[in-house]
């Protein structure tokens, strides 16, 4: 409980994983400021991670894919009640499901204060057919109507998302942050490995809307044109979700230059067997966390022209940015990635640089979203 004199900070989040691997330097930044912190969020494996940086961890049981209406009003009644018995001066509602289901919990508890970060769109954000127009402008005219107060701020990872909402990306009600941010003192360059081959790293969930299978047709290109190069897929598919790629397909791709090595607990050491990172997005991020993982240890970039991933990596300068869905202009990138050794290194180097200087960190992440409480609890 609060104590006297103290704000009360309620994150709101479908999945304690997501939170303890994107957000805790922002829990941890709202306990030094004197708030009392709440994280409310489905608990599976990482309470101790949370509450070790203060915060108190409240249960809510929601699916993260759950689509049907009454399963969300059940879960937005359950949030209401736990926000009053809080007495939360300020809701932080963390990716679309967590603001559509927290701001509606925070009006049904009268709490105005409410900051909306949202981390991408999925695939309502990929979707360019017209169910998707349709999905996003739904969601804008309820996000910016009866979910929307006087007093409620918002967070991007990328200025797209905030124009698709009808809003200035430089109003002062609005904040784009670096993503969740990564730290440099953590994530380091290590030697890139000789050429040839060009060993390239994509790691990600393996969903369809990460643009997988656009990489793999990239490399058989690439490879049948005589380039040297080889692709690592690093990453799992997401049970709950339904762009999931099946585990017989991440295995029937794991030949002729590919290999899908399942998760991984050592990112940095993928990393570090790669002189480059893919992630050929579809669209609907936020801010990709693998792309600031492979950037801040030193690695050239190859990625799509889609919100988020066109923020950080500038075509030509951190690496390579080109149509989605478009393996042989991903194949050409690899092709000439693969003939410059000195280029692939110095768009390493950039990349780092771009994370230290460019807003990207999470020092710098964390007290961008300090100032943005502070302003609100004032």
């Amino acid at each position: 409980m609060a104590q006297p004199g103290q704000k009360t900070i309620a994150f709101v989040v479908t999945e304690d994983w997501f939170f303890a691997s994107h957000f805790l330097p922002m829990a941890r930044a709202a306990v030094a400021a004197g708030h009392a912190v709440a994280v409310v969020t489905r608990v599976r494996a990482h309470r101790e991670a949370i509450a070790a940086t203060g915060a108190r961890v409240v249960a809510l049981e929601a699916e993260r894919s759950s689509l049907n209406p009454m399963s969300a009003g059940y879960a937005t009644g359950q949030l209401a009640a736990i926000l009053k018995a809080l007495r939360a001066d300020l809701v932080h509602c963390i990716a679309l499901r967590g603001i559509l289901v927290g701001g509606a919990a925070a009006a049904l508890a009268g709490i105005p204060r409410r900051v909306y970060a949202l981390t991408g769109l999925g695939l309502v954000g990929a979707r360019q057919d017209r169910g998707g127009r349709v999905a996003r402008a739904a969601l804008r005219r309820l996000i910016r109507g009866p979910l929307e107060t006087a007093q409620t701020r918002y967070l991007f990872e990328n200025p797209d998302d905030a124009a698709l909402l009808g809003l200035d990306p430089a109003e002062t009600r609005v904040t784009v942050v670096g993503g969740a941010g990564i730290d440099p003192a953590v994530w380091v360059p290590a030697p890139l490995p000789p050429l040839p081959p060009l060993r390239i790293a994509l790691v990600a969930r393996m969903l369809w809307s990460k643009g997988v299978d656009t990489a793999v047709e990239a490399v058989r290109l690439a490879r049948a044109q005589g380039v040297s190069v080889d692709l690592a897929l690093h990453g799992a598919p997401d049970p709950s979700n339904r762009r999931a790629i099946p585990e017989a397909t991440l295995r029937d791709w794991s030949r002729d230059g590919v290999t899908w090595h399942g998760a991984t607990a050592d990112v940095a050491g993928a990393l570090a067997a790669a002189q480059a990172a893919c992630l050929p997005s579809r669209g609907g991020e936020g801010l990709p966390r693998a792309l600031l993982e492979a950037a801040a240890c030193g690695r050239a970039l190859l990625t799509t022209d889609v919100p988020g991933c066109r923020t950080l990596v500038r075509d030509g300068i951190e690496g390579r940015v080109v149509p989605s869905d478009d393996p042989a202009a991903l194949a050409r990138a690899m092709a000439d990635l693969a003939a410059d050794p000195a280029r692939l290194a110095a768009m390493g180097a950039a990349a780092r640089l771009r994370i230290l200087e460019g807003g990207f960190t999470e020092a710098a992440v964390a007290a961008a979203v300090a100032r943005v409480h502070a302003d609100l609890l004032a």
